[in-house]
């Protein structure tokens, strides 16, 4: 299925202009999540809406928001009042300056988004915008109203697209100083750093995350599975703990020692890494579902469950089905 784009409308940047669309560049509909049910009937848990006070089912007709203003006091908001002063999508990202990116605190950072030519149209407009961005290695700020919100859209070449990554407001932002004021200064000697920094030389590496494993989401499917096919579920092993580190010198001469007695991780991950850049490229990352093929389940239903490669290849039934992803509205 082809994605859907959350919004559609306009890039300005003065009087060039040109029609997008912003798809969300991340998605959680991979990972396997769960339903409430019953546990004696197996039925899922349907939640009602009740007043507080009575217990009494209230309707949608009679459910308005109210802001808590004190105990059981509230102003109350209704529809209409919330749509009188809610923003008018203008359908237009303004380009209002230009900024440095290594000038935007990453705590800043909300979500990034595909911002894509939207039509056969504004191509031209699209890439005169976009290259002018990428000649001047900066990032364009601009607003873009999403569910009658306006929000503060940040936007920088990604390879021939545009990636725009919504910004938070300063109130959202928490100061660091509350939390670090009570930091002690402590006086570190250079045969610390000294060794410190031997072990994040022996550590370094490329980011390629390609090579990141989700540990519990492999653990959630293999549970799945275990208990689909009613093998025995066993008993996890308490794991083994460093004890407290008593001399921070010893720590990290032991720390170093140990990474000379590892080698083969890192063999292990630089087979990985050869083995990666033997096939070809994929369109697109699978996701962890990918590891769930459909079977018999109950009613007649396709359930899932975890096949090995062998076992998959034998039938064409069981190659392995993704789930349909769901849509989510930006904002």
């Amino acid at each position: 299925m082809a994605p859907r784009a959350n919004w559609k409308g306009f890039l300005r940047l003065s009087l060039v202009t040109c029609p997008v669309a912003l798809y969300p560049a991340t998605s959680d509909t991979e990972k396997v999540s769960f339903n409430q049910i019953n546990r004696k009937t197996g039925h899922r848990i349907k939640y009602l809406k009740v007043d507080a006070e009575t217990g009494d089912e209230v309707t949608s007709d009679d459910i308005v928001k109210g802001y808590k203003v004190d105990t059981d006091t509230y102003i109350e908001v209704t529809k209409d009042e919330l749509d009188d002063i809610a923003l008018d999508s203008t359908h237009t990202i303004e380009i209002d300056e230009f900024v440095p990116k290594a000038d935007i605190d990453n705590r800043y950072l909300i979500r990034p988004y595909y911002l894509v030519p939207d039509g056969k149209v504004g191509h031209d407009a699209y890439a005169v915008i976009r290259e002018t961005i990428r000649s001047m290695d900066k990032v364009a700020i601009g607003r873009v109203v999403l569910t009658n919100r306006e929000h503060i859209i940040a936007l920088e070449p990604l390879e021939s697209g545009l990636m725009g990554t919504l910004l938070r407001y300063p109130y959202e932002v928490r100061s660091e100083q509350e939390y670090f004021d009570d930091i002690q200064d402590v006086k570190l000697t250079s045969d610390m750093l000294d060794l410190a920094k031997h072990i994040v030389e022996k550590k370094s590496g490329a980011f390629e995350p390609e090579l990141f494993e989700d540990h519990y989401e492999t653990a959630l499917i293999d549970l799945i599975n275990k208990k689909r096919s009613g093998a025995p579920i066993a008993a996890r092993a308490t794991p083994k703990t460093g004890g407290n580190v008593i001399n921070l010198m010893d720590a990290l001469k032991k720390s170093i020692a140990n990474e000379k007695d590892a080698p083969a991780a890192k063999v292990a991950k630089e087979n990985v890494k050869e083995t990666a850049k033997g096939k070809k490229t994929k369109k697109r990352v699978e996701g962890q579902r990918e590891m769930l093929l459909p079977i018999s389940g109950k009613g007649g239903k396709d359930a899932t469950a975890k096949t090995a490669p062998k076992e998959a290849s034998k039938k064409t039934a069981d190659k392995p089905v993704r789930a349909p992803a769901r849509t989510k509205k930006a904002g």
